[in-house]
């Protein structure tokens, strides 16, 4: 099957950067901080592909860059290197490498074709404002304009991730963890993305409702059809959601390939360490 998303060479620097960091071999430092001038390069030239209807899992330790790709992909930072391609999505009449566009356009895409759904849900919603609202404001964006369909798009996807419709007016704020991120998800899918970014969605949350999250997630990936990119520091996560994974340490690619081969015949010694921790 024919990829619809396409990365290749993707990098991020954080730093002014030196003649170390321009030229060197940076597979050869064993940290991504630059020995010379101290820049930190979060992601490596990293490449994948994302196939329709397929859940890539994205797994790593704190500071691997797995987030940093996220928003990256999100247009939240500006790449230093790579490129980005969706089949079927042309500026001009032309396949363009999304991370040239302008960044007007970066916006528009985002809100027309993305949804995206933090690890803390403040990042992600407006506590002040009703969760219909929040959903409201992403709809408004993607180009929607009629009050009445937005509020019923909104009642429609808040009853899909099992919010009562009569707490639709009520502002996040006082809903528990677990319902903030229900709103989140509903939130994302409000604008039926092509790609749905999960950034570590069940860090913090009881074991009880992190269970109930990620039956939601499943359900709605199958009934939608949704190409996901899921990104976690915890195995079980990775396992129970994605088809592929990709292992990240110190801003590199260090291992890929199918869930099931990585989880039970890792290669790499920092992938074996990983999964008999969490054994």
């Amino acid at each position: 099957m024919k990829p619809f998303l396409q990365v290749r060479g993707l990098s991020k620097r954080f730093g002014k950067g030196c003649e170390t960091c321009n030229h060197a071999d940076l597979s050869e430092i064993e940290n991504n901080l630059c020995p010379s001038c101290s820049t930190v390069t979060a992601c490596l030239n990293v490449s994948f592909d994302l196939h329709p209807d397929e859940v890539l899992g994205i797994v790593g330790e704190s500071g691997s860059g797995k987030s940093t790709l996220v928003k990256l992909l999100h247009f939240e930072y500006e790449a230093s290197a790579g490129t980005f391609f969706l089949n079927g999505n042309h500026f001009a009449g032309e396949r363009q490498n999304l991370l040239t566009l302008s960044s007007f356009q970066k916006r528009q895409f985002r809100s027309r074709h993305m949804g995206i759904v933090y690890q803390n849900p403040h990042a992600g919603l407006r506590m002040n404002i009703s969760s219909g609202g929040n959903i409201a404001e992403k709809l408004l964006a993607a180009g929607w304009r009629n009050v009445s369909q937005i509020r019923s798009r909104a009642a429609g996807l808040l009853d899909q991730t099992e919010i009562p419709i009569g707490r639709m007016d009520e502002p996040p704020r006082n809903f528990s963890g677990g319902m903030q991120q229900r709103v989140q998800i509903a939130k994302a899918l409000s604008n039926n993305p092509q790609i749905l970014l999960l950034d570590e969605v069940t860090t913090g949350l009881d074991l009880s409702v992190q269970a109930k999250v990620l039956d939601l997630i499943r359900r709605l990936q199958h009934e939608l059809h949704l190409s996901m990119i899921v990104v976690s520091h915890d195995l079980g996560v990775i396992r129970l959601l994605c088809q592929r994974t990709m292992v990240m340490r110190y801003g590199r690619v260090v291992e890929s390939g199918l869930t099931d081969q990585v989880m039970e015949d890792p290669q790499h010694p920092y992938t074996q360490l990983l999964v008999s921790s969490q054994l």
